[in-house]
């Protein structure tokens, strides 16, 4: 799937409805071609909420398009220091590796994608981008979302080694944006991402909270964006693997 901690600041929406009929793979491919900027800085602050406590983490993301590949660098300042370094590739595996406060640099291998991020909500599997190609679409009805009427379109897995089964996004039917996002895993709905507080950035609509919960309700993590700037000027020695230690 797309990596939502990126996506979710990067969407443009476009100027007005389509006046046609669209089927499921048309509608996500508007979604997933729209104009994004070639780099981001964003001060974040995530809010994990489990058993009735919330625990505060604040990082800034910094990201940057190299054609069809993007790179991204998620860097924590408390409650600890460490940064998480993604490499996403259209057409083969992304890396990603975390840089613990310690100075150690640890790979995070494929087989653990579906494991929590600092004990939230997102899964490192989240924090990498979708290739549209992974999935194959299906529209499925209307539904509201976030105030708005929306496509349903649910996307089902290609591959047997993709994290999750399928996914349901809600897309905004008079500019694309993703609403929500229902994300299934073995068999079942497993949790669910709803953006809110959307603003245009210069020009880009950005959503300045983004809430991934838990299907069961026992917990949520809340992204709250606290600054964002885009097509800024970002070393490429930002995303070296080296950088991290």
């Amino acid at each position: 799937m797309r990596s939502y901690s990126i996506a979710i600041l990067t969407m443009l929406a476009l100027a007005a409805s389509p006046l046609y009929a669209l089927d499921g793979r048309q509608i996500m491919e508007k979604s997933d071609a729209l104009a994004q900027p070639k780099s981001v800085r964003a001060a974040v602050l995530m809010l994990v909420e489990k058993g009735g406590r919330v625990e505060e983490k604040e990082f800034e993301l910094v990201g940057k398009k190299y054609g069809n590949d993007e790179k991204a660098l998620l860097s924590f300042s408390r409650p600890t220091s460490i940064r998480l370094l993604t490499h996403t590739y259209k057409g083969r595996d992304d890396d990603q590796w975390l840089g613990l406060s310690s100075g150690k640099v640890k790979r995070i291998a494929l087989a653990d994608s579906d494991k929590p991020f600092v004990n939230s909500h997102f899964y490192y599997e989240d924090l990498k981008s979708r290739d549209i190609d992974d999935y194959g679409y299906t529209l499925i009805g209307d539904a509201g979302a976030g105030g708005v009427d929306c496509y349903k379109v649910e996307a089902a897995a290609r591959s047997k080694k993709l994290v999750y089964d399928k996914a349901v996004f809600y897309i905004d039917k008079t500019n694309f944006f993703v609403m929500r996002i229902d994300i299934y895993m073995r068999g079942g709905l497993h949790k669910y991402l709803e953006n809110h507080d959307i603003r245009k950035v210069n020009g880009i609509l950005t959503p300045f909270r983004a809430v991934m919960h838990s299907a069961d309700g026992r917990g949520k993590t809340e992204l709250r964006i606290k600054s964002v700037t885009y097509n800024v000027p970002i070393a490429d020695s930002q995303f070296s693997k080296e950088a991290l230690r």
